[in-house]
């Protein structure tokens, strides 16, 4: 085991006998967690960190096969990718372009990432430049906003039902989270690639954009006098712009105040509300049911 460090034999093993290459690109055996070559891994589960260092760099996280699979189809160009040495040939069919591909042990993926890498694979992709809000408007019927929603699982399952539920694409308040950040991408099982989304901004005054574009801003809120949804009438429906707010402290009196109408999903047995992602899939869901599949 000469020239390895304590604890990395399996690496050596696989180091001797060569790691399987993919079909187009060969593969780097990485032995050391700390090695310069997959610093864009580096402590994934660090949301402070990785808010800091991914959006300034362009760059963000994609988890699982299927996933990566999406961002690719999805135009994202590649800048590396990360698997556990075993799982090297599920990416054997990708073109991975200019991207190196990385290949170590669950150990040394754990001790990078900070944490057990069980899908096996991972990638690095560069952002996309996000178009304005009045582009996203400009070719929607329906859209979902966002404001102040910063739990990333909440914004993943938002956009998987938005993307399955005919909603064209979501608007965010500057203080929402980041669609791209590893756990809202891996949440929305990679339709987050596939959903328009853009900043809305200043907040809340660009609300009237919104209305101006030809959008009636309906504000969810569980209150008592607010119109249920399933009693809008045909032109609020027809080119409706759902508002939602963050779970628990729902929209502030500022963003209430710029709608046009205050709607609800009526609840039983008590229960005031839904969870910030299950009422925006219930809504959609509503203002959708008519829509041919």
């Amino acid at each position: 085991m000469r020239g390895c460090r304590a604890g990395r034999a399996r690496a050596c093993q696989l180091q001797r006998r060569g790691v399987r290459q993919n079909r187009r690109v060969p593969v780097h055996l990485i032995t050391e967690p700390d090695d310069e070559r997959i610093a864009d891994y580096r402590a994934l589960t660090d949301v402070e960190l990785r808010t800091r260092w991914e959006p300034p760099h362009g760059l963000f996280i994609a988890e699982g096969e299927l996933v990566l699979r999406r961002a690719l189809r999805a135009g994202y160009p590649a800048r590396s990718f990360l698997v556990d040495a075993k799982r090297v040939d599920q990416l054997a069919d990708l073109d991975t372009g200019d991207a190196p591909v990385y290949a170590a042990t669950p150990d040394v993926l754990r001790e990078a990432t900070g944490f057990h890498v069980h899908r096996g694979v991972l990638a690095s992709f560069r952002r996309k430049p996000l178009p304005t809000a009045a582009e996203v408007l400009a070719t929607a019927r329906r859209v979902v906003i966002l404001e102040d929603v910063n739990n990333h699982t909440n914004l993943g399952a938002i956009f998987r039902a938005v993307a399955g539920l005919g909603v064209d694409a979501v608007l965010l308040s500057p203080t929402c989270a980041d669609p791209l950040y590893r756990r809202s991408v891996r949440v929305s099982m990679g339709e987050v690639f596939a959903v328009p989304y853009a900043k809305l901004e200043p907040w809340p005054t660009a609300l009237a954009d919104v209305r101006a574009a030809g959008f009636t801003v309906l504000a969810m809120t569980p209150a008592p006098d607010a119109v249920p949804i399933q009693r809008l009438d045909p032109a609020q429906r027809s080119r409706a712009a759902l508002l939602l707010g963050a779970e628990g402290a729902g929209l502030t009196g500022a963003a209430m105040a710029a709608s046009d109408v205050r709607v609800v999903i009526p609840m039983r047995r008590g229960v005031d509300s839904l969870n910030v992602a299950a009422a925006t899939a219930v809504a959609c869901w509503e203002l959708g049911r008519d829509d041919p599949l």
